[in-house]
């Protein structure tokens, strides 16, 4: 496949990834981040496991578990805190640092060069989002927004990490075995810091199901994989789509209204990953 099919294919998984504050906050009952996110992870990556039925070997079980909790168990766990805290806008702001974080652990874990236009392409696309999300009326916590921010560096380091630890395995394989691992680091967790979830709703339920099987298992596959082709500094541009696809949905499903200051958002967040990617393509 070209470069341009595997770009829009990674695209698709920040772009279901903007579902997840409409999910969380409309279809799943509030207040238990660890468990939802354990709900996510384990049952998918047991079910995937299933079907690759292949284990780690050496010391890719230590790897595998370092990145299932960068990837899922913490960034998950901190999202759903940041998600339920905050406004969707603020939460999907402060998590839109992540593109630089990426590009400066790169240089300092993967030797990339730290381009300037990459850089600036990041930058634009911070300033994107908060055109897009942050209004005179979002309300601030501050534990919401240190959960945000510290999300955005553990996904940030699991991303760079998953391109210098590359197993000679399928991304199938490798999205398995980091959803499993994930999940199985939030249980314990789970079951000793919440309580127990009340009786799940058919609504409820169609929530989980959807953010396992399309917002972990599918949209996770199509990441890693283009991870190991386009590096992570060209993808991690990409995470700026989730908070446009929030706002766009925010339009579509809830009949929010877009303001003059947003629409110069989206064309400025658009115009960032163009940036970013000419930036890293060259």
């Amino acid at each position: 496949m070209k470069r341009s099919g595997v770009l829009c294919l990674t695209a698709l998984a920040p772009a279901v990834w903007g579902s997840t504050y409409l999910v969380t906050t409309e279809m799943l009952p509030a207040g238990y981040p660890m468990t939802v996110a354990m709900l996510r992870a384990l049952p998918a990556g047991l079910l995937l496991m299933l079907f690759i039925r292949q284990l780690p070997k050496g010391i890719w079980w230590g790897r595998i578990f370092v990145l299932g909790a960068l990837n899922f168990a913490v960034f998950w766990w901190l999202l759903f805190v940041s998600a339920y805290r905050l406004p969707g806008g603020v939460a999907a702001t402060v998590g839109a640092i992540q593109p630089l974080i990426v590009l400066l652990l790169s240089r300092m874990v993967l030797g990339n060069v730290l381009k300037p236009l990459a850089v600036l392409g990041a930058l634009c696309g911070i300033g994107g989002v908060a055109l897009l999300l942050l209004t005179p009326q979002a309300k601030l916590d501050t534990i919401g927004i240190i959960a945000g921010l510290a999300g955005a560096f553990s996904m940030a380091a699991g991303t760079v990490l998953s391109r210098r630890w590359q197993p000679n395995v399928s991304p199938l394989t490798f999205t398995t075995w980091q959803l499993t691992a994930g999940g199985l680091l939030l249980l314990p967790v789970s079951l000793l810091l919440e309580p127990a979830l009340p009786p799940l709703t058919l609504l409820n339920i169609s929530g989980l199901l959807y953010l396992g099987l399309i917002g972990a298992a599918l949209t996770y596959l199509f990441w890693f994989r283009g991870l190991a082709i386009l590096g992570p500094n060209s993808v991690a541009s990409l995470g700026f789509l989730s908070p446009l696809t929030a706002v766009l949905l925010g339009w579509f499903v809830l009949d929010q209204q877009l303001s003059l200051l947003q629409c110069a958002g989206v064309i400025v967040v658009i115009g960032s990953v163009w940036l970013s990617q000419v930036a890293n393509r060259r």
